[in-house]
């Protein structure tokens, strides 16, 4: 089980990263346009999708030998003074949280009360940085050490 939930959870980053190049295109070109139902729709499965990654990464986090245990059973310091085990246990997830929580006030610009011109760039604003933590974040290939991963599962 916890092969196949970092299998998807490898697959998913490809479905996240796409929906956000299309959310940050759409409202970096939206301009004047009204803030309507592809906007919300594009959002939702981008929100939908990060929250599915957030729990496998939770499930990775607590229940894989690369977390919550490292730190369990060497200790914080020890843990923070290693840099492949504190991208794992520290930097990887605290980064890809508030890039999720980036991701949902974003969705959420669309509920409130301002001209249409505002939500785009607000949205654009918030997608960015999201995006811009998520790509520095990643565990890429040819990362040093235990860190990197394959652009594809059981490549």
């Amino acid at each position: 089980m916890y092969a196949g939930s970092v299998h998807l959870h490898n697959i998913l980053r490809w479905v996240i990263l796409v929906l956000l190049l299309l959310n940050v295109y759409r409202h970096a070109t939206a301009g004047a346009q009204p803030y309507g139902d592809k906007d919300r729709k594009l959002g939702l499965w981008l929100m939908i999708s990060s929250h599915i990654m957030l729990l496998l990464g939770l499930v990775q986090y607590f229940f894989g030998g690369v977390g919550l245990s490292r730190i369990k059973d060497m200790g914080m310091g020890e843990v923070m003074k290693n840099s492949e085990m504190r991208y794992w246990a520290v930097e990887h997830i605290s980064t890809m949280l508030i890039s999720i929580v980036l991701i949902t006030i974003a969705y959420g610009v669309r509920k409130k009360q301002m001209d249409d011109i505002s939500k785009h760039r607000r949205a654009l604003l918030l997608y960015a940085l999201a995006l811009l933590l998520i790509l520095a974040a990643m565990p890429w290939p040819g990362r040093q050490g235990d860190i990197g991963r394959s652009f594809l599962p059981g490549m």
